[in-house]
């Protein structure tokens, strides 16, 4: 799906939901230069593999936060992570660097990849900010909403403590 499809997806399913069109932006510095209506609810996406490319994961936590690889594949149980190439990211997400997002999994046809959410997205209104499979704009959604869209695809969904 591209931008307008997954507007459209969105306001078919009778959600609540806001948008921010902004300028394209690439990284997390980028996005903190753009007035957001929930800057503290930014999701920052990370579209990783394990060693053998043979499981992949999007992991998505706070704009604020960093993420230990190895720390959060020693606590999920999980082969040592590195991040996907840009050619993964397209065959399987169909997106291009910069603009991942958890919308990027309704492109996943083979529900290659699992999804893991921070939960403290929980914490305060519930809301989550991630693109809309493009890097100019920031569609805003409930995040039981957001969990519900990805379930219903059929990828894994896990919510889970990212410290």
């Amino acid at each position: 799906m591209n931008k307008q499809e997954i507007y459209d997806f969105i306001k078919s399913k009778n959600i609540w939901y806001e948008i921010t069109e902004h300028k394209a932006v690439y990284n997390m510095q980028e996005l903190s230069e753009i007035d957001l209506p929930y800057k503290e609810a930014d999701g920052k996406n990370l579209f990783v593999r394990d060693d053998k490319k043979r499981n992949y994961y999007l992991i998505t936590l706070k704009g604020n936060k960093k993420l230990d690889l190895k720390s959060f594949s020693d606590n999920f149980h999980l082969r040592r992570l590195s991040f996907a190439s840009e050619n993964d990211l397209m065959d399987i997400l169909n997106l291009k660097p910069g603009s991942v997002t958890p919308l990027g999994l309704l492109n996943d046809k083979d529900l290659k990849v699992i999804f893991y959410l921070d939960k403290e997205f929980l914490n305060d209104e519930g809301i989550i900010g991630i693109h809309p499979n493009d890097n100019t704009a920031t569609l805003w959604l409930k995040v039981p909403d957001l969990i519900n869209i990805i379930k219903e695809h059929g990828n894994q969904a896990n919510i889970v403590k990212i410290d």
